[in-house]
């Protein structure tokens, strides 16, 4: 009997695929490429002082408060839905805080439990509407839009007594235990330790320009790594991105997509409560105007980040570098000698290229002509 062996052949399925090929699949490519390339712009024309410390801090910490709100309205749109309420949220969940705090007298281990659980009720309102309803979440969320906002101004007229503003936050929160976790400046000592070595910039007497890393970029980073890592590492993540890619699919194979659609709702509400919660404590007031407009400066992010439009698509970090963007644009534009209103020209613009290129990355993927 011959011992000849017949001619491998090579199973396309496990044909190793080149780097630059991955690489371009990724769905946060062009968040990372924005901020190299907004980055480059800003060295050539910017002061040399926006990218000193104290001048990073300055353009990271507005990117990490719309960057929460953008995270979770990434997870939501990769789900396959939209949140149109999540800056009226964010006023709403301010509200809330505020009444617990100023006119419940609550200690803040009990108003911002409270504030969470109450914020996640509202989302799971809104998710249930769009799931029984089968209405676009567009349109149900932009309803919510109106209502949270409205109510915001009236529940603000009565906790102050006719204010459209509750003061004296942060002198009810001062002492509280828990207010530096929410609020100010980390790792102080560390900066005081730097700047006696002379390693940070200081001022003439000694003391460090910057004093500390703000918190909420401390929960920035955190939230864009549990979110990244729920998406990509647990049965959860698997289901948000069957559920916004094909939720009739989704749900033959057993995914309880109504319950992961509701879930994802709630936790975009929560991501708008933390930043009301952080913004409250920081200013020590509450406003009906608080996050205006914010919901779409968070789905822009999350779509420049490499989130589709469609759903099923994008990623976590990608809404953490869109937020950056916006950042260093807004912060940026005051080194310059530009206008800042080029800030709105810039705004459409990277919605544009952000939806063009994401689109043509997943006719890539999917093979779609």
């Amino acid at each position: 009997m011959s011992d000849t062996t017949p001619n491998s052949v090579v199973d396309e399925r496990i044909k190793a695929e080149p780097l630059l090929s991955r690489l371009m699949k990724r769905p946060e490519l062009g968040a990372i490429a924005g901020v190299v390339l907004v980055a480059i712009f800003f060295v050539i024309t910017a002061d040399s002082a926006m990218f000193t410390t104290s001048g990073i801090i300055n353009f990271l910490t507005p990117a990490a408060q719309l960057g929460i709100l953008a995270i979770g309205a990434a997870m939501l749109m990769i789900g396959g839905e939209f949140d149109l309420s999540i800056g009226s949220m964010v006023a709403f969940a301010g509200l809330f805080f505020g009444v617990c705090v100023m006119v419940w007298g609550l200690p803040l281990i009990v108003a911002i439990p409270l504030t969470f659980l109450f914020s996640a009720f509202v989302g799971a309102i809104n998710g249930v509407i769009v799931i029984r309803s089968g209405l676009p979440s567009f349109i149900v969320t932009l309803a919510f839009l109106f209502i949270l906002r409205g109510l915001s101004l009236v529940g603000l007229k009565w906790a102050s007594g006719g204010s459209t503003q509750l003061r004296g936050v942060r002198d009810a929160t001062e002492n509280d235990w828990l207010a530096p976790v929410f609020s100010g400046d980390a790792f102080p000592g560390l900066f005081a330790w730097l700047a006696e070595r002379g390693l940070v910039e200081t001022f003439k007497n000694g003391t460090p320009k910057v004093t500390g890393i703000p918190v909420e970029i401390l929960w920035f980073i955190l939230l864009a790594l549990v979110a990244t890592y729920i998406l990509l590492r647990t049965p959860a993540g698997n289901w948000i991105f069957a559920a916004g890619g094909d939720s009739t699919a989704a749900s033959n194979s057993g995914v309880p997509v109504n319950r992961v659609k509701i879930s994802l709702f709630m936790v975009t509400a929560c991501c708008a409560a933390l930043v009301a919660i952080i913004t409250v404590i920081d200013a020590g007031s509450t406003d009906a105007r608080r996050g205006f407009q914010k919901e779409f400066e968070a789905i822009i992010a999350a779509v420049i980040g490499g989130c589709l439009l469609t759903g099923g698509y994008g990623s976590a970090i990608g809404a953490f570098f869109g937020s950056i963007i916006f950042g260093m644009v807004v912060i940026g534009l005051t080194y310059t000698d530009f206008d800042q209103d080029w800030f709105q020209v810039f705004l459409g613009g990277m919605l544009l290229i952000a939806v063009l290129f994401n689109n043509a990355i997943r006719k890539r993927v999917t093979g779609e002509r």
